[in-house]
C-alpha cells in the first residue's frame, strides 16, 4: 500500500523547529500541486539548498520528518523558473515513484489544507495561531484548541463461499469496480458502520465481521479501516442508485477494472483473487 514505504522511514512526530536548514526538505504547494525536482524518470523532494528563494523571513511551518529529515511546509509563493523543478497534482501522486516520495507529499497535503480551513475560529471567529509546542492550532481570544482532523471510514470485502462483492461506485471511471465504504458516524460501533453501510448500499445482511488492517489515507484526510464479512449469496443486491450504480458477485477468475494496491482496497482484492483472503477468519 503506499504508506508503506520501509525501508525509508516517515515519522510525524511533532518537533520544535523554527529555522529551516539546507539540507531539510521543503514541501510548496501551489493549489493542489507539489512542487518537486525532476531525477530522471523520478522526483525528489526539494531541499532548502535547491532553492534560493527561500530566505530567512520565508514564512513556513514544521510537518514531520522523512529518513531524520525535517519537512518544512511553505507558505510563500515561491518562483521557479528552472526546468529541474515541477509541480505535479497531488492526484497523479498514487503512482508517483519513489512512493517515499509520493506519500510524504500526500500526508504534506492533508496538513496544508488542515492548516488552510482553521485560519480562523469556528467557535469566536477570531484569526488563529499555530501552536509552537505541539501540532495544533488555538485561538488566542478564547483559547479553542484544534488538532487535525481524522475521519474513520470503514471498507469491507463481502465475500459468498468463492466469490466477492464489488460495487460500481457513482464517481468512479467506467466499469470500475471496488469494495462497499463509508465513513463511521456519530455514536456507532466500526461494526455496526459496516452492517449499515452495506445494508445502505447494496441491501444486504452481512455477518462473521472481522478487522483486516487499516491504512491511513491522506487524499480524504481518512484512516480506512478494513474489514471482511459474510453474506448469504441468496440475498438480492439492492444497489441504492444514489452512491452505487451497480453490484455484483465475482469469482477470482473474472474480476472487473478494480483500484490498484497502493490502497487497501486494491490489495484485499487482490488477496481473494490469490484465494488468500478467507485465510484471515
Amino acid at each position: 500500500m503506499i504508506h508503506e514505504i520501509f525501508p525509508h522511514k516517515f515519522d510525524n512526530h511533532f518537533v520544535i523547529a523554527n529555522d529551516i536548514a539546507e539540507n531539510d526538505y521543503v514541501l510548496q504547494y501551489n493549489e493542489r500541486a507539489l512542487l518537486l525536482k525532476v531525477n530522471g524518470d523520478q522526483f525528489e523532494l526539494p531541499k532548502k539548498k535547491d532553492l534560493s528563494a527561500i530566505v530567512d523571513t520565508t514564512s513556513s511551518t514544521f510537518l514531520f520528518s522523512l529518513n531524520g529529515v525535517h519537512c518544512f511546509l511553505i507558505w510563500d509563493d515561491i518562483k521557479v523558473i528552472h526546468d529541474r523543478f515541477v509541480y505535479k497534482e497531488i492526484s497523479s501522486l498514487r503512482v508517483l515513484k519513489p512512493q517515499e516520495v509520493a506519500w510524504v507529499g500526500i500526508v504534506g497535503f492533508q496538513l496544508y489544507n488542515w492548516y488552510l480551513e482553521n485560519k480562523y475560529c469556528g467557535k469566536c471567529g477570531s484569526k488563529t495561531k499555530e501552536k509552537p509546542d505541539e501540532r495544533a492550532i488555538v485561538c488566542p481570544d478564547c483559547g479553542t484548541l484544534v488538532f487535525p482532523k481524522i475521519s474513520p471510514a470503514i471498507i469491507v470485502a463481502i465475500l459468498c463461499k468463492d466469490k466477492i462483492l464489488l460495487a460500481h461506485n457513482a464517481n468512479f471511471e467506467e466499469k470500475r469496480y471496488s469494495l462497499v465504504a463509508g465513513y463511521a458516524d456519530v455514536g456507532e460501533s466500526l461494526e455496526e458502520t459496516v452492517m449499515r453501510e452495506v445494508k445502505e448500499e447494496v441491501g444486504l445482511e452481512v455477518k462473521n465481521i472481522r478487522y483486516y488492517k487499516s491504512q491511513p489515507w491522506a487524499f480524504s484526510g481518512s484512516l480506512m479501516i478494513g474489514f471482511i464479512a459474510e453474506a448469504d449469496g441468496t440475498q438480492t443486491i439492492c444497489p441504492d442508485m444514489v452512491e452505487i450504480t451497480d453490484a455484483s458477485w465475482f469469482s477470482r477468475d473474472n474480476l472487473p477494472n478494480h483500484p490498484p494496491k497502493v490502497s487497501i482496497a486494491g490489495e484485499m482484492i487482490e488477496k481473494f483473487e490469490k484465494g488468500e483472503l478467507m485465510s484471515f477468519s
